[in-house]
């Protein structure tokens, strides 16, 4: 690279003398000082002459310097990565070593990894040459003259069960990327949030999913979504559109899931209008899946935590105003997004305390989960009963807070009817239940529980939530939940000391 810039300044300094800047003022008219030396002196020629051979030299140490540094940017493919990455978190006893399940996995990320290196460029990934090519004519020419552009490179869908690693490997794909790169990580729900947003941001446009694709891929080509879980039918409906948009702007797509494409929005609404956007997937991602039965979640130090038996509001009262230290909790009001606001019963310091029934009774979402942990790190729940048919809805959403909170590494204090397990034993997928009670037919039987809710997506959904409740009251959680909090705590501080210096 040090010869590169060498070679660039040596032209640079041939072309000044070449485009004759070097300027005096001879009455009123302006003379080169070179081109008037070479007219006085009988050696023009020969100056002219060695001018060009040591551009000449200066071109060819150029090419020869370009060339190295792009045999040693390619020699760079491969000895970086999430493979790489994850290896020296094995040896340095940060990880746990890992199945050949996970093994075979971080091969396909190294392997997309090296890929979008090597065609980084045709990917448009660098986020200054491309704000660079942008701000010159790409948005007027795209206008005028509609362009396609799939990416050289597929992306990857993994799926698989429960606490198997796919968030950390994907997050430990998405730190070794350069920070140069066009690229976002987000949870799938806050995605379509906010894809819902700009949706009512471009209401009258002729296609307003078109123009959303646009922002979108302008600001990340390459997307990792965690969590892919469709379950609404406003979702379902706009999906394959969304994406096919995206991916003929060049989008690459890293995403996880616990379902197999051909499994996800099972037995939802319209289902054969969200169809097409499983072939769309696979067509643009690689598929694969993480076999292991091992769920690392539980390999932590569990321990009781916050999570307590029994509906005991007094004690779990004690617990977050201890937490809350000095300050008096009282009623708040948390903006969420589109002008929503969504009453918190008690906060302070960080900490909010909900009945059970204010937070996943009522008709919420995850636009308000996101809201409210935008505000507090810490949530006391009262009264978390067992699902069944009965409540199908506040089990959805309780699923739904569940995965906010543990992507925002929130901690929860909750009183609870039973174990996370048994909350969760009349949830069945239709497969579970055909086990329960083997039928020929869909009538009810004499000896079927009434109380048993059969949903694929709920069923598939609970085991995730059950490992995350366990895991999210181990000691490992619960510390570095604490190590953060301290953080935060130590940045304000620095940045009001800062402040104060000014």
């Amino acid at each position: 690279m040090r010869g590169t810039t060498r070679a660039l300044r040596h032209v640079l300094y041939c072309s000044r003398i070449r485009g004759d800047h070097l300027c005096r003022q001879n009455g009123s008219r302006k003379v080169s000082t070179l081109r008037a030396a070479a007219v006085c002196s009988p050696s023009r020629p020969f100056a002219e002459k060695e001018i060009n051979r040591y551009l000449c030299q200066t071109a060819r140490s150029l090419s020869n310097s370009m060339a190295s540094d792009s045999a040693g940017a390619s020699a760079d493919v491969g000895k970086s990565g999430p493979l790489i990455e994850y290896e020296r978190r094995i040896a340095s006893g940060e990880l746990v070593d890992g199945d050949a399940f996970q093994v075979d996995t971080l091969r396909l990320l190294q392997r997309l990894y090296d890929q979008l290196i090597e065609h980084e460029d045709s990917c448009h990934l660098d986020r200054y040459k491309a704000s660079r090519k942008a701000g010159r004519s790409r948005w007027l020419w795209s206008r005028l003259v509609p362009q396609s552009s799939y990416s050289p490179v597929k992306g990857l869908y993994l799926y698989g069960g429960v606490g198997t690693g796919k968030t950390m490997l994907m997050d430990l794909f998405y730190d070794q990327l350069p920070s140069n790169w066009r690229k976002r990580r987000r949870h799938f729900h806050d995605f379509m949030l906010d894809v819902h947003s700009r949706l009512q941001m471009h209401k009258g446009v002729a296609d307003p999913l078109e123009v959303v694709a646009g922002e979108i891929s302008d600001e990340s080509i390459l997307l990792c979504l965690d969590e892919f879980m469709v379950t609404d039918v406003a979702d379902a409906l706009i999906l394959n559109r969304l994406f096919k948009h995206l991916f003929i702007k060049g989008l690459v797509l890293l995403s996880t899931s616990n379902r197999a494409p051909d499994n996800l929005y099972e037995g939802g609404l319209q289902r054969d209008l969200f169809l097409p956007f499983i072939d769309t997937l696979k067509e643009r991602c690689i598929v694969h899946e993480i076999g292991s039965s091992t769920d690392y979640r539980k390999l932590t130090s569990a321990e009781q935590g916050f999570y307590f038996i029994g509906h005991d509001t007094a004690r779990l009262k004690q617990k977050i105003f201890n937490l809350i230290g000095k300050e008096t909790p009282r009623p708040q009001v948390v903006e969420v997004v589109m002008g929503r606001h969504l009453q918190v019963p008690l906060g302070a310091n960080g900490c909010a305390y909900f009945p059970f029934v204010d937070l996943c009774d009522k008709p919420l979402g995850a636009a308000d989960y996101l809201g409210l942990f935008e505000k507090f790190h810490t949530l006391a729940l009262d009264g978390v009963p067992k699902f069944s048919i009965q409540n199908r809805s506040a089990a959805y959403r309780f699923v739904t807070l569940v995965d906010v909170m543990y992507e925002n590494k929130a901690r929860l204090l909750c009183t609870a009817e039973t174990s996370p397990i048994e909350l969760f034993e009349k949830i069945v997928t239709v497969a579970d239940a055909q086990r329960i009670s083997p039928r020929s037919s869909s009538r009810s039987l004499k000896g079927d529980d009434l109380d048993l809710c059969v949903d694929n997506e709920l069923g598939f959904a609970k085991e995730r939530t059950i490992s995350r409740l366990t895991e999210m009251n181990s000691r490992e959680y619960l510390e570095q939940h604490q190590s953060r909090l301290l953080g935060m705590a130590k940045r304000e501080v620095e940045e009001n000391t800062d402040a104060l210096l000014v």
